[in-house]
């Protein structure tokens, strides 16, 4: 039963004037389950700090999950990721320093190198016979093709050799892994 000895507080609204106050209907504001502060007759009375006190709780009951769904260990592994992370920015940087102080070659800088001095290589080869013919004209036919077949097989494993450098990169870090294992 509604206290009748009760005053009325200036600050206080019926439910019409709180729902439309927070610009929702009379039905929306029954859903919320807000306690009234005072009941003066039939009359429930609102005020702003009951209606801020049910929704926060409402809210933050939406937004924290179950105890059961928390893990035990979720601070340590946060601080595992970010050891993880903050270790792998540092090799990062530290890789960078040594390949701007010239101690570390990437690797496919080194692919690209040693390519162009493959095809640089096999292009010079290509020149020898005929460098040696205007050296020494006299020489043998027989000698001179015998030197140029050679020069030749020499040139196509020099132009060949860039590629098959991937592939002795990987049989190069088998080794390594072989040695390490």
């Amino acid at each position: 039963m509604a206290n009748q000895s009760i005053t009325r507080q200036p600050y206080w609204l019926n439910k019409t004037r709180m729902a439309a106050s927070l610009g929702i209907s009379v039905q929306a504001f029954d859903k919320w389950g807000v306690e009234p502060v005072a009941r003066i007759g039939k009359e429930a009375f609102y005020d702003t700090r009951s209606v801020v006190d049910n929704r926060l709780k409402n809210q933050s009951g939406k937004q924290q999950p179950g105890l059961e769904d928390v893990d035990p260990l979720i601070g340590y592994k946060i601080d595992l990721e970010r050891w993880r992370l903050t270790k792998e920015q540092a090799d990062t940087q530290a890789r960078k320093n040594r390949i701007g102080d010239k101690e570390l070659v990437p690797v496919g800088f080194a692919i690209f190198v040693l390519s162009k001095l493959a095809a640089l290589l096999a292009s010079y080869l290509d020149t020898i016979p005929k460098k040696v013919k205007l050296k020494h004209p006299d020489l043998e036919i027989r000698f001179m093709e015998s030197f140029e077949r050679e020069i030749a097989v020499t040139r196509n494993e020099a132009a060949g050799l860039a590629e098959t450098i991937p592939e002795l990169l990987d049989e190069y870090v088998t080794a390594l892994d072989r040695e390490s294992g």
